[in-house]
């Protein structure tokens, strides 16, 4: 009873997001906080392509 908090439970969705090409470099991001429609990655400045991931649900309008 003590110690256990009850969490809501977030569930992953599919996620449009943009990933670095460089292979030495791991960096992606949510395509909806993305600023330009062909970014280029922030850290090594290669280009980035789209992709999909499983991530938790982010609901930026509450």
């Amino acid at each position: 009873m003590f110690g256990k908090r009850n969490e809501e439970v977030i569930p992953d969705v599919e996620t449009q997001i943009w990933s670095c090409t460089n292979d030495a470099c791991n960096v992606w991001m949510r395509k909806d906080f993305s600023f330009a429609s062909e970014p280029t990655c922030p850290i090594c400045n290669s280009p980035m392509e789209q992709g999909v991931r499983d991530l938790p649900e982010i609901n930026i309008n509450k």
